[in-house]
């Protein structure tokens, strides 16, 4: 399954994920900060998603409440009630 989110409140515009039968094959983060986010991509693909959820859900980035991990997070929970 493929799936598009929208980031809030973080420098990032968009992730671009593709799961499959719960472990995220493919993870695109675009704009914010590059470097970092292809290494948490890389690190995320072949994970299973509650996992990632587990590990990124909460992270906070300069008090705004959120962060880019955080928001993949989400993507992620966003997913799983999306296909339930």
């Amino acid at each position: 399954m493929k799936y598009t989110y929208k980031l809030k409140g973080v420098c990032s515009n968009q992730i671009h994920l593709e799961v499959e039968e719960g472990i995220v094959k493919k993870l695109k983060v675009i704009g914010g900060c590059n470097g970092n986010l292809q290494g948490i991509s890389k690190l995320v693909e072949g994970m299973n998603m509650e996992d990632v959820i587990k590990k990124l859900k909460g992270i906070n980035c300069n008090e705004k409440g959120t962060s880019c991990p955080d928001q993949i997070a989400k993507a992620l929970e966003e997913m799983i009630i999306a296909v339930k």
